[in-house]
């Protein structure tokens, strides 16, 4: 098995977890906090938009059962790239479409794959790509919330369609 890891940020964690979760090759997925400047931030704080971070999901994957390519045409497929600062209701700098990359290898593929895309773009993608530098977890009730909550409102009305929408579209 050859593991690598990438961290993505594409509005609400619960959503970026519960879509990459169908992927075959996906070997563990934890929510969390990156890309800002508070140490150990809580959700709370998060929220409130003062500590830089953005809500994202650490992304594990086996690459002999699937390739960075492939998780980034689905990542990219589940939210808006143009969107600057918000997805759908979800609004605020923690929700920015975000990658964070952990080589240079990624990081080419990453801006590679991103110049690939602008044509199928009316806007400008605004995806912010970066180092990833720190990752903090998200508090144990975060982990897994899809799955946990599959009849909560926000779960039923905007998770929901996107798992739809992947599956309809990836075959997954």
């Amino acid at each position: 098995m050859a593991k690598e890891t990438i961290v993505l940020g594409g509005g609400c964690f619960w959503c970026t977890e519960a879509v990459l979760k169908m992927v075959p090759g996906v070997l563990k997925l934890t929510s969390g906090y990156a890309g800002g400047s508070t140490k150990n931030p809580t959700y709370e704080q998060v929220c409130m938009g003062n500590t830089g971070h953005a809500e994202v999901v650490m992304v594990e994957f086996d690459t002999k059962k699937t390739s960075l390519e492939r998780i980034l045409e689905i990542f990219f497929a589940m939210h808006d790239p143009t969107s600057l600062n918000r997805q759908g209701g979800d609004v605020g700098t923690q929700y920015r479409s975000l990658v964070l990359y952990t080589s240079e290898k990624q990081k080419n593929a990453v801006l590679e794959y991103i110049d690939g895309i602008r044509v199928n773009y009316e806007e400008p993608i605004v995806t912010e790509v970066a180092p990833l530098l720190k990752f903090y977890p998200a508090e144990d009730y975060h982990q897994e919330y899809f799955e946990k909550n599959p009849h909560a409102p926000y779960c039923m009305m905007v998770i929901s369609p996107k798992i739809k929408k992947v599956r309809a579209k990836f075959g997954l």
